[in-house]
């Protein structure tokens, strides 16, 4: 359902939910509020278990101070309401303890949103606020000082973090993909030097142009293929293969036509009727595909065989786009078998250079790109496996990180892997 439809009680508590299923809350900690038009504040209460919040247990508090409500409100209610303050154009805020962003905090470090695109494009401006005690005035002076600066996002020095937002889905996507962030450094830091953008290409961020598709009927075919589209982006964000901001699976169908998610909607929202029918020059009247939709195109062009394509950024393979150590597939035999040699590309632009990333892709030998400071791309023959390619992909970088305060690498030998080629038609 559209937040704009929903209670500001009944968002609260959808938001929270989600933040505390994905771990990155626990059940004391974190709080959100949304604001009114009226200058009435929602927030969740004070004391009150994240893991069971209901809209009951949420509290008003107008301007004027008064509260509604059966609980108190959180006991950080005064860096909300000096936050609004110094933000008018805020209509959310989150605050919480995922752990990466916790990581950044206790070192008294800010995430570098130049290490992604996207995440540069979301997140815009970080900011530090000095600690002050949790609850104080002091706490809630600085916060609001360090957003006064123009950040949409401030790191709580030995605390945690706080977002702000248009609304709650703004600003819960840009925690969301804030926290990715973090992670993905965190990780790429184990590998060796976190590779930066520069700024030129930070800002430089081309989308394509869509003249508007025919309409016409949509065959039974087609509804199957968008439901089950639908139903592996749900895995996907649920398994945190992609974040809600980001990521973009289709599926090809009759002639030059395929399937494609939509840009900037929420992943685990998408319904059939959000996915983008499209072609490399046009697409569904009053809808826009995901960025990556000019290369899928670009592959289904070149590769007939290909029936599905996901690009993401997933945190741990994306920790190797960040860094000059490469991931190596031989490492097991289903690691190989799935993914082949998975190559790193220099960093290019997935719209610019669509077809050049595209002619690197072959369905037998190179199904899995990687991209340095921009995600990963995978192929296949439907969308199961596709996905499939990803979730091998996010395992084997996970286990490469895994391994390393173990002792060096043993990868598979020369042969193990000619067996492999041979035994499972790989040639």
């Amino acid at each position: 359902m559209s937040s704009e439809w929903m209670h500001p009680r009944e968002e609260l508590v959808r938001t929270m939910a989600r933040i505390y299923r994905y771990r990155m809350t626990t059940t004391s900690g974190g709080n959100l509020s949304v604001r009114d038009p009226d200058g009435s504040i929602w927030i969740t209460p004070s004391r009150v278990d994240k893991g069971s919040l209901t809209p009951d247990d949420v509290v008003r508090v107008s301007p004027d101070g008064r509260r509604e409500g059966r609980h108190p409100p959180s006991s950080e209610f005064p860096f909300h309401r000096r936050i609004y303050e110094a933000r008018p154009e805020f209509g959310a805020i989150v605050h919480a303890h995922p752990g990466s962003l916790v990581a950044f905090s206790v070192c008294r470090l800010l995430p570098d949103l130049g290490v992604h695109v996207h995440a540069f494009e979301v997140c815009r401006k970080v900011a530090m606020a000095a600690y002050a005690c949790p609850g104080s005035e002091q706490l809630g002076e600085r916060i609001a000082e360090a957003f006064a600066s123009g950040a949409m996002c401030v790191v709580l020095e030995n605390h945690g973090v706080v977002i702000g937002g248009t609304d709650l889905h703004d600003a819960f996507q840009r925690f969301e993909t804030l926290e990715f962030v973090a992670q993905t450094i965190v990780k790429a830091s184990a590998l060796g030097a976190v590779r930066r953008l520069p700024e030129e290409k930070l800002a430089h961020r081309p989308r394509p142009d869509w003249s508007a598709l025919p309409q016409r009927a949509v065959t039974n075919a087609e509804k199957a293929l968008r439901a089950q589209i639908c139903r592996f982006v749900h895995r996907a964000y649920e398994q945190r293969l992609l974040v809600s901001t980001a990521g973009a699976f289709s599926a090809r169908l009759d002639g030059d036509e395929f399937l494609v998610t939509p840009t900037r909607r929420d992943r685990l929202e998408l319904e059939p009727s959000g996915v983008v029918r499209a072609t490399r020059t046009a697409c569904e009247a009053g809808k826009q595909p995901s960025r990556a939709a000019l290369l899928h195109a670009a592959i289904y062009e070149r590769l007939p065989e290909v029936g599905a394509i996901v690009s993401a950024q997933p945190a741990h393979a994306s920790a190797f786009c960040l860094t000059e150590t490469r991931l190596t597939s031989r490492t097991i035999p289903e690691s190989y078998i799935v993914l082949e040699d998975a190559p790193t590309l220099p960093f290019a632009c997935i719209v610019e250079q669509a077809d050049e990333i595209a002619a690197r892709f072959s369905l037998k030998r190179c199904p899995v790109v990687l991209i340095e400071n921009e995600g990963v791309t995978v192929i296949g023959r439907d969308v199961l496996e596709a996905f499939d390619r990803l979730e091998v992909l996010e395992a084997t970088a996970e286990a490469l990180l895994l391994a390393r305060p173990l002792g060096p690498l043993v990868p598979m030998p020369g042969e193990a892997l000619s067996e492999l080629r041979t035994a499972f038609g790989m040639d």
